[in-house]
């Protein structure tokens, strides 16, 4: 077994465990990219010190552990374990005992000298740690919301949820995305038409089922597809699911290994661009956390639920008297939400977080951009890296349950024009769940120069690591 991949899958298991067994550890999804880039740096490290043959700098560079065992090729299985299981062990403590079971069970090289490639793996994690220790912690302490129209404020049916890392884009420094990286111009806002078109569009397509009686006839109406297809992308935290960024390293991972079935890929030359693209993938999705966390408590959008609620101006803290309702406007309007799964009886949520842009457009563009830039494809545009594949969501996989205790059944997704349009169907996804406007993903979906939304700014972050070769900025 490829010891990249063993170890890309036990990074995969520990956040969705961190998701489940209460120990709230690195969960959300801007300490859930910044884990799982953590343990990717520390293999590719582990990995790149000893095959110095790859020509790839090590991405701590001075501030990398002297004397790996170089040349000594059977310490590299030995190192990656190390590096892994110890980052591992720092981000979850509550899953320690798993993490041991896992290292007993890891693939190792029969020949070499695995000592020093443990000793190595070790050196390159606490190198690693350290550099990292004073990320912010995503917590809200000290946070208040603005009370004014269009801000931001808890979900009226989730009023406990507090706010998720309001301080975490300006108090966590970027792993390998170099400046500058163009800022986002501001989302359509009232008076706008594009504004109201957006608010009328999840008003109708995010809608809670039982409430779409209230919707005026005539309007957008969301699809068994759409339903389907926002369920399919979720992965909002729930038990047994995790974060976005885990799904988009399940699906990265299927379509590398295709990938390299196609290019008769020596096993050694696979470990050594599996470490390259996973590194890649992940850090380009911490620096997604970071940048679309930073522009969201700028923006300060608020959710749909609250939009359409309080569209009209006699609405909110700070309405104003008004005999009628504005178009749009509906007092007790909720969402399809994002999905409570494995939680019978709990209710679908809104993310405690602003709207725009949308964390999951741009976590989805910035992994997938590095993909097909990694193999060949061009910037933008269908791409044939999913030809003959099919992706299974765990969301729906016929044993995840909804939060009626129903199971899903399982659901294989195709992607006829490949990554590219795995970005643009994510990003929509969030809007057939009622908890993002379209604006949140894009502005304009012919027209990605156009800094609006998640996915320009996820591609953009794509590039930019790619561009400077991961190194730090």
């Amino acid at each position: 077994m490829d010891p990249i991949l063993y170890w890309h899958g036990v990074a995969l298991d520990a956040n969705k465990e961190s998701h489940s067994n209460g120990a709230i550890e690195n969960v959300g999804p801007t300490r859930s990219s910044r884990a799982l880039a953590l343990v990717h740096l520390a293999m590719h490290d582990a990995y790149m010190g000893i095959d110095t043959a790859s020509g790839f700098a090590l991405y701590l560079g001075v501030s990398a552990p002297p004397s790996p065992p170089a040349g000594v090729t059977g310490a590299i299985n030995a190192a990656v374990a190390s590096a892994a299981y110890h980052v591992l062990n720092a981000l979850f403590p509550a899953q320690k005992g798993e993490f041991q079971k896992k290292f007993g069970e890891a693939p190792l090289s029969p020949s070499g000298d695995s000592e020093a490639g443990h000793k190595w793996g070790l050196a390159v994690a606490k190198a690693l740690l350290k550099l990292r220790k004073d990320d912010d912690d995503g917590k809200d302490i000290g946070y208040s919301p603005a009370m004014g129209r269009l801000r931001h404020r808890v979900d009226p049916d989730n009023p406990g949820q507090g706010f998720g890392a309001p301080y975490y884009g300006t108090g966590t420094p970027l792993f390998a995305t170099h400046s500058p990286v163009p800022a986002l111009v501001a989302p359509p806002l009232p008076p706008d038409p594009g504004y109201q078109q957006a608010l009328l569009q999840v008003r109708g397509e995010g809608v809670k089922p039982e409430l779409a009686g209230m919707l005026a006839p005539g309007g957008p109406r969301r699809s068994a597809s759409e339903s389907a297809i926002g369920v399919f992308w979720a992965y909002d935290g729930a038990k047994g699911l995790g974060t976005p960024p885990r799904l988009y390293n399940q699906m990265i991972v299927k379509v590398a290994m295709a990938q390299e079935d196609i290019l008769l890929t020596p096993s050694a030359i696979r470990t050594r661009k599996y470490a390259r693209l996973l590194a890649l993938v992940n850090v380009a999705m911490a620096d997604a956390g970071v940048l679309a966390w930073k522009e969201k408590y700028f923006w300060d959008l608020w959710r749909p639920v609250v939009g359409i609620r309080e569209h009209d101006d006699s609405m909110g803290p700070s309405g104003s008297g008004s005999p009628l309702l504005a178009a749009g406007c509906d007092p007790f309007w909720l969402p399809l939400g994002a999905p409570n799964s494995n939680q019978s009886v709990a209710k679908n949520v809104t993310p405690n977080f602003p709207a725009y842009p949308s964390g999951h457009a741009t976590f989805g563009a910035a992994a997938f951009q590095v993909t097909r830039m990694f193999y060949g494809d061009a910037p933008n545009g269908p791409d044939a890296l999913c030809n003959g594949l099919e992706f299974v969501s765990d969301e729906m996989n016929g044993v995840t349950t909804d939060n009626a205790g129903d199971v899903r059944p399982r659901h294989a997704r195709k992607f006829p024009n490949g990554l590219w349009e795995a970005i643009e169907e994510n990003g929509r996804s969030r809007l057939y769940l009622g908890v993002h406007w379209i604006f949140d993903a894009y502005g304009d979906r012919n027209n990605f120069a156009l800094m609006v939304g998640g996915i320009p700014l996820g591609l953009k972050i794509a590039e930019n690591v790619i561009a400077n070769n991961l190194t730090r900025p």
